[in-house]
């Protein structure tokens, strides 16, 4: 097991950006401009979901019956890929693909977005297969970074939004989690700057 990040990295925060939202026309843009803006209020480190590639690596799985590890490492390499459009989109972000650069990214006043797939091979403590998706993946990487928080960005906010049933195995027992929506991204800074989220809370969007 990789041992958790050490302190001195003060990660307050993980946001893991779902795959979803590159379907959703002008969401990206509106993504970014809120991780930069939440970057003012708290240390946080981006985790991507698979986007699009991760979709690609599903349909060729149906086509050709992948075993489950191949299937599992493309689609943590699609989170790699993912890693690169996010940052593309968010004025200030850097992607990251190990621990020591992440406090090299925050001293320098830039966002980390973690491309995951060297610390999952090195690590590799989660079942392969599709039950594990990047949801899971967020919550087990935000234990090892030591966060007190994980913000789940999905297409929209609603209390069904976990789709992932390995996700509470792999959500440790002190991390406070919230799903939030493309139409509550405006409330994504204030959100992380009121102290610890409540477990399972879902923002209102009125």
């Amino acid at each position: 097991m990789i041992p958790p990040v050490q302190p001195d990295l003060s990660v307050e925060a993980v946001v893991k950006v779902g795959e979803g939202l590159s379907a959703i026309e002008g969401a990206l843009p509106r993504v970014g401009r809120a991780l930069s803006k939440a970057a003012g209020v708290t240390r946080l480190v981006v985790i991507p979901g698979g986007g699009p590639f991760a979709d690609a690596v599903r349909q060729f799985d149906r086509r050709v019956s992948l075993s489950s590890n191949a299937a599992h490492w493309m689609a943590i390499l699609a989170m790699d890929q993912y890693a690169y459009v996010i940052a593309d989109y968010t004025p200030g972000a850097r992607v990251v693909d190990e621990a020591g650069q992440i406090p090299i990214a925050l001293r320098a006043g830039e966002i980390p977005v973690l491309a995951p797939s060297r610390w999952l091979r090195a690590a590799d403590e989660l079942p392969h297969g599709w039950e594990v998706t990047s949801d899971s993946l967020a919550a087990y990487l935000a234990g090892l970074l030591g966060a007190s928080r994980l913000m789940l960005i999905k297409p929209a906010t609603g209390a069904n939004n976990i789709t992932d049933p390995y996700f509470f195995r792999a959500l440790p027992t002190n991390l406070r989690y919230e799903c939030i929506g493309v139409d509550a991204l405006d409330s994504l800074p204030g959100t992380l700057s009121r102290g610890p989220l409540d477990r399972g809370r879902t923002p209102s969007t009125a």
